[in-house]
């Protein structure tokens, strides 16, 4: 049997989806190898971990702040009355210590990358954290995790350059609208429940018709941000490839759930995305490396 201490810590992963970490962290990684290849940077295996840390100390504060900041609304919610907090498993005090712990991290971290860095995670912060407080009185509520997970790829090329470039705000932007669309679809789950405790959403705001067309929308405005970012940069074949991988997935999702039937919203939410956004990052690197 596992012992406390291994317990304590697999409840703490699940109460941050760790294993969600997937959908950003391969953005992150194709922007650090971008700048250190445009701008003939050698690579540095610290600058690398440090990164990653940042990545991994900022989104476990955000997803620990989530559970913490929606705790009554998921003591009530049938789907989420098993999540940890309201189930008891991790008391909210120590979920908010959680949350400090790992800011706290983050900001230490980006101390030791750069000073541009350091005096913009504030800011990275403000915007991961304060989406958990947007459905509260906005339905645009996804486009601001849209925002949050969009600083991956621009806030790796910073880590390593220091300087703002327009490429990897292409891959920013793809991001945006890739989260903002998968998350209304994963939001459709909850249009009625959100509907009674009058919190805002797309599917609330539109129905679930409206809201699967708008999803669509950006989906195509994402694969369109990784296109011209191909032909910005003049990435090869391999690039190509894995843009027709990625923009295939985006569409096959689509085919998954519909406004009548939502039982594979899992499947297109975590899977398909999941494996998008990984299969895409192999691609641009190997184009990266073997240009």
């Amino acid at each position: 049997m596992p012992n406390s201490s291994t317990k304590t810590i697999t409840n703490y992963l699940s109460l941050i989806k760790f294993s969600h970490t997937v959908f950003a962290l391969p953005f992150a990684i194709i922007g650090f190898f971008l700048a250190t290849t445009y701008n003939h940077t050698s690579f540095s295996f610290k600058l690398f971990t440090l990164v990653i840390l940042c990545m991994v100390f900022a989104r476990s504060a955000a997803m620990a702040f989530n559970r913490f900041i929606d705790r009554k609304y998921d003591e009530q919610n049938e789907r989420t009355v098993i999540r940890e907090i309201p189930a008891g498993i991790i008391k909210p005090n120590k979920a908010l210590t959680f949350v400090i712990v790992n800011c706290l991290l983050f900001i230490t971290v980006t101390y030791f990358i750069n000073t541009l860095c350091f005096y913009l995670s504030p800011v990275a912060l403000i915007v991961v954290l304060g989406y958990s407080l947007t459905k509260r009185f906005t339905a645009l509520c996804h486009l601001i995790l849209g925002v949050g997970l969009s600083l991956a790829p621009i806030g790796a090329y910073l880590a390593v350059t220091g300087k703002f470039d327009w490429l990897p705000l292409f891959f920013s932007f793809a991001v945006l609208f890739w989260v903002s669309g998968f998350d209304i679809i994963y939001a459709l789950q909850d249009e009625d429940f959100d509907k009674s405790k009058n919190l805002k959403s797309i599917p609330v705001w539109l129905g679930k018709k409206g809201a699967l067309i708008l999803s669509s929308i950006f989906h195509f405005i994402s694969a369109s941000f990784i296109i011209y970012a191909g032909l910005y940069a003049n990435f090869n074949i391999w690039y190509w490839m894995g843009v027709l991988i990625y923009s295939t997935l985006l569409f096959y999702q689509h085919t998954l759930v519909k406004p009548n039937d939502l039982s594979k919203v899992n499947l297109a939410f975590f899977t398909t995305n999941g494996i998008a956004s990984v299969v895409f990052a192999m691609f641009v690197l190997i184009a990266i490396f073997y240009t």
